[in-house]
């Protein structure tokens, strides 16, 4: 075929795989990984990579598909400084948060946006659930 770039973006750079992260369908974000072409860590226009776009809308099994792969780093920041954990506590996705707190990878104490680390971001968007699933691990 050839004509079609699989790892290309839209209008504000989300990718295909992007876009099936962040929806939650896990089997077109399986055949996408399985493309040599595709890069699983490529950021959108304001940084938002696919672990991003999945742990905003809580799809924990694609946020485990994704951390397969060793070129998606779990602490990646975005452009205005936010992680993927800042993400899913400011969303409220408690098991997004607890995968998250599970890699050694991810610094939970790391501000995340606006100077913020994410348990002050579950504090200010009140989201309880996240804030009890990231207490634990960062005492």
């Amino acid at each position: 075929m050839g004509c079609y770039d699989i790892d290309g973006g839209d209008f504000s750079d989300c990718t295909p795989l992007a876009w099936a992260s962040h929806n939650g369908h896990e089997e077109v974000v399986k055949i996408l990984l399985g493309w040599e072409d595709v890069n699983p860590d490529k950021p959108d226009n304001i940084g938002r990579t696919p672990l991003v776009h999945a742990a905003l809308t809580g799809q924990e099994e694609v946020v485990k598909i994704l951390l397969e792969r060793e070129w998606v780093n779990p602490d990646k920041r975005d452009s205005i400084g936010k992680t993927p954990l800042s993400h899913a506590a400011s969303s409220g996705n408690e098991g997004v948060v607890k995968i998250l707190l599970e890699l050694e990878d991810v610094n939970p104490h790391q501000p995340g946006g606006f100077l913020q680390g994410p348990l002050a971001i579950a504090t200010i968007f009140c989201h309880g659930g996240s804030l009890k699933a990231a207490i634990p691990s960062t005492i």
